[in-house]
């Protein structure tokens, strides 16, 4: 997200006390949370989007939140799964392909699940311990499989290389693999999970379908991306990038079988590649009852859809679960220096870019940390920042100004870069109109500092898979990210270590990273919650005093969709749709 990427990036959970309170008062819903009592079966479900593709459907490289709840309500299953609910029980976990949400032993070091039966894959061949296993070494193979979660390659109990790699080169290579087999063992069926720690909400990892099965025998490596084998109750007919993906029922999946699914839909058709003007008109005059916006709308026409009286039943404005930021590249060559990164957090006119959002109502608030405040224990007010007396919600010229002089003579090559005509710094952000627009905004700020900003504009549905690739990446890029569950342990270590699977401000070489490491790695395993949340709160601290990250945003998130379209609420878990009650009314 910012995103200022697009409006649905990575993970969980809700906001400020404030947010929480905006959240249970008011809502606006129109059919959320009592409409399945009068759900239909049938029909055909439309989804809308700008972007030409999903950024990964293979289930060990899916990491959006809105991609992780879409494709776990429709073509995947894992072992455990978050309650299909609205409100905080929609974070709660329940039994999904297991008989229950796992056994945990050793000091939770060691996790044991069993598998229903009458559980089968689309061909109607059963799902097997067996598959689950192959699923979850697929992560492994990281010159194939990339993008995805590092949960369980971080802590299954495999040994590491030298450099920190797992000695388990993946399914493919098969390097390791007797060390795979010892660390992940079937017996019957039932699974067990041998860790390297103590991990109590291990089982909140296996919602994620990173650990969901995979039949070998239709694993295709990194083609499996375009069609991945379903054991849910819709599989994929066709996906063509650029024009459309069509879900059809699943005739192999059983009810009997699934206690979180409820597919009522006989078609699913996500249409790719929308003009913003098309995709907004579609909605404001509600052409195609039956579709939901996956996007969001332009800021002029989300105001003028959230002031019709007339579609008060087919909205919602929240505080979503994420932080949005821009991440500095802090490799040699890029951001790597701290007073050119200062420089340009001080410069930006953040007034400008909330309006252009549409005001406060539809932005969020500026933030402080990278962890953000409904996590409760683990957030802290930070100092400096936001909160440094230099700071203006305008913009602050003079105070990046005087950085950028201390830049020069600290740092003279960095301090080239970033006021050189013919070099500048490379900002990463999505394709989108009003992006477009806050370029431009960006720009002008940061021009009355006398730094030189160029933006790199990639399309929505390509962006993470480009900024992800350390040699795409470049100086600066959009982001957002929201914890996984209720514990820092999935931002601040995800975020900023190597070993993490959404790290963008490339650090482990930065002088200031191996003393936030150890404490980072520290803090991964400390049981008492009251001195883990203490070190989240420091390290939240150390990121911000280094400016791994600027300009992070406690945001709001808007949703839409027809009025033929009913079940809608807000799912918690990964703050969107709650997709496997939508159907056609």
């Amino acid at each position: 997200m910012s995103k200022m990427t697009s409006r649905h990036l990575r993970r969980r959970l809700l906001a400020t006390t404030a947010a929480t309170a905006l959240l249970a008062a008011g809502v606006l819903v129109g059919t959320a949370g009592t409409a399945n009592a009068a759900a239909k079966t049938g029909g055909t479900l439309y989804f809308i989007t700008h972007a030409e593709q999903f950024d990964h459907v293979d289930p060990a490289r899916v990491y959006t939140g809105r991609d992780i709840a879409f494709f776990n309500s429709y073509i995947y299953r894992n072992l455990v799964s978050y309650k299909p609910t609205a409100g905080s029980a929609g974070s709660s976990l329940v039994a999904d392909l297991a008989t229950n949400t796992g056994v945990p032993s050793n000091a939770a070091k060691t996790w044991t699940f069993t598998l229903r039966p009458g559980v089968t894959w689309q061909d109607g061949s059963a799902v097997t311990c067996a598959d689950v296993a192959y699923g979850v070494s697929r992560p492994f193979a990281q010159d194939v499989i990339t993008d995805g979660p590092q949960y369980l390659v971080q802590a299954l109990d495999i040994p590491k290389n030298d450099d920190g790699s797992s000695k388990y080169a993946g399914p493919y290579k098969k390097t390791g693999q007797a060390l795979f087999d010892k660390a992940v063992s079937c017996k019957g069926n039932t699974i067990t999970f041998k860790l390297n720690r103590s991990f109590a909400d291990f089982n909140y990892a296996l919602t994620y379908p990173a650990g969901a099965p995979v039949k070998k025998s239709k694993d295709t490596g990194d083609k499996y991306d375009l069609k991945p084998f379903a054991n849910g109750p819709y599989m994929i007919e066709s996906y063509k990038i650029g024009d459309e993906m069509v879900l059809v029922r699943n005739a192999a999946w059983k009810k009997s079988s699934d206690s979180v699914r409820t597919p009522y839909a006989d078609n699913i058709v996500v249409r790719f590649g929308l003009a913003e003007d098309v995709r907004d008109q579609i909605m404001l005059d509600n052409s195609i009852p039956n579709t939901v916006n996956l996007d969001g709308l332009m800021p002029a026409n989300n105001r003028a859809f959230f002031d019709d009286p007339k579609k008060a039943n087919q909205r919602m404005n929240v505080y979503d679960p994420y932080v949005r930021y821009a991440a500095m590249n802090v490799a040699v060559g890029h951001m790597d220096c701290l007073n050119v990164r200062k420089a340009v957090f001080f410069a930006i006119n953040t007034q400008a870019l909330i309006d252009l959002s549409g005001g406060s109502v539809y932005y969020g608030d500026p933030g402080d940390s990278p962890v953000k405040p409904v996590l409760g224990l683990d957030y802290k007010k930070t100092t400096g920042n936001i909160h440094d007396p230099a700071w203006k919600i305008t913009g602050a010229p003079d105070k990046a100004k005087e950085l950028l002089a201390a830049a020069k003579t600290a740092c003279p090559a960095a301090y080239d870069r970033a006021t050189n005509p013919d070099k500048g710094i490379v900002w990463d952000i999505a394709q989108s109109s009003t992006n477009q627009k806050a370029s431009v905004l960006i720009t002008e700020a940061l021009k009355l500092a006398g730094i030189v900003i160029k933006f790199n504009f990639i399309p929505s549905g390509q962006y993470y898979s480009t900024v992800m690739n350390t040699e795409k990446q470049n100086d600066i890029s959009s982001a957002g990210w929201g914890a996984d569950w209720a514990n820092a342990s999935t931002v601040i270590p995800e975020l900023f270590t190597k070993e993490g699977g959404f790290n963008l401000s490339q650090n482990w070489n930065d002088a200031a990273y191996a003393a936030f490491k150890k404490k980072s790695d520290a803090a991964k395993v400390e049981t008492n919650r009251a001195k883990q949340a203490k070190a989240w709160q420091e390290l939240g601290q150390y990121v911000m005093d280094q400016y791994w990250i600027i300009r992070p945003v406690f945001s709001k998130g808007q949703f839409q969709w027809g009025s033929g379209v009913g079940g809608v609420y807000y799912w918690e878990p990964q703050g969107t749709f709650g997709f496997g009650q939508l159907y056609v009314k």
